[in-house]
């Protein structure tokens, strides 16, 4: 770490991240005169500046743009004095006090709190049409973008309990909702697995085992319109492309949802005290009561999709950020009383 002498500011909050977590928890940090600075990574807004339109979150009957949602928040926390500056969070010392963070291009800031609230990143696969579609009939959330394809063939990539959840959820909408699968066995649980198979039975869902997506077609102005699959008897298809026993074919829907995980942004907290799940997403205090957001180091706290692997929602996010600013606005208020009185008790016994 470098020396004092390059800190380039010191606040009493730092938080990591402007998605609904990041910036709802700065909304309230300024309106508590916290001073927070905000940072503000390589995706700006997060997953939500991935979605088109968002229609469930309340206060907007009409749906808002999801970059159109995350600037609104922003400029909602400027005005009350947070500042928003780009930079990526490389690492925190919590062996000191104040906290030291570092960014990746060098810089370093201290603070009396941090909040972790870089959300999580939504796995993808990489093909072509990916980027160009993301957001425009192809999507990384089925309960937040589902009801926009009504009535369309629906594709969901994935065979863990978030595909067949995700593929569940999209029966209310679709005609007909098919799962690809690059092998034969799910490793969903049995619960999900039951759950499909009983809309297949019902003519809702058809899977498709052994099967990959290659490329996505379509454009931006008319969505998806179909994706190339390759076939293989005995999976994993895209490792053997040059296998006579592979078959490609184009097949036309309507929407493409990604329900292959997640990946937490919670590398800049590996070697601090703050415990992290097998997954990498941050353990809080959760429960009843105050300090819900509490990691296992005092003085950081956690909010958002960093933390939240189930639910993962705008509206949940903004309810985890308005609580971290709280019990980080509890936290520091703490410390100012504890410094007073070491103070005092200094001067008495002078």
């Amino acid at each position: 770490m470098s020396d004092s002498a390059d800190v380039v500011d010191h606040r009493p909050l730092i938080i990591a991240g402007t998605g609904s977590a990041g910036l709802t928890a700065a909304i309230y940090a300024a309106r508590s005169n916290n001073d927070p600075l905000v940072f503000e990574g390589d995706e700006p807004g997060g997953q939500l500046t991935l979605t088109s339109e968002v229609e469930n979150f309340p206060g907007f009957p009409e749906g808002i743009n999801g970059a159109e949602f995350i600037n609104n928040a922003k400029e909602q926390a400027k005005r009350f004095g947070a500042d928003v500056k780009n930079g990526v969070v490389e690492s925190v010392d919590d062996s000191r006090r104040p906290f030291r963070v570092e960014l990746t291009n060098g810089d370093v800031y201290t603070a009396d709190a941090v909040i972790a609230a870089s959300g999580a990143s939504a796995r993808t696969l990489g093909i072509p049409g990916e980027d160009e579609l993301m957001g425009y009939g192809l999507s990384t959330c089925a309960t937040c973008d589902g009801a926009f394809f009504r009535g369309e063939d629906m594709l969901v990539v994935g065979g863990g309990d978030a595909a067949m959840e995700e593929a569940s959820f999209l029966t209310k909408f679709a005609d007909t909702v098919y799962i690809v699968h690059r092998r034969e066995e799910f490793r969903a649980e049995d619960y999900w697995i039951d759950r499909v198979q009983e809309h297949v039975d019902e003519g809702n869902i058809e899977i498709m085992r052994n099967t990959e997506v290659t490329e996505l077609h379509g454009t931006r102005e008319d969505g998806v319109e179909s994706v190339t699959l390759v076939s293989h008897p005995e999976g994993y298809p895209t490792d053997k492309l040059d296998d006579p026993e592979t078959e490609e074919r184009d097949f036309p829907v309507g929407a493409v949802f990604f329900a292959i995980g997640h990946t937490p942004n919670t590398e800049y907290l590996v070697d601090t005290g703050v415990e992290l799940d097998d997954e990498g997403y941050v353990r809080t205090k959760g429960g009843h009561g105050a300090g819900q957001t509490e990691t296992a180091v005092p003085g950081l706290f956690g909010a958002g999709d960093v933390v939240d692997y189930h639910y993962q929602q705008a509206v949940t996010a903004a309810g985890m950020g308005c609580k971290a600013a709280i019990d980080a606005d509890d936290y520091l208020e703490e410390q100012k009383r504890a410094e007073a009185k070491s103070g005092e008790t200094a001067a008495a016994d002078d």
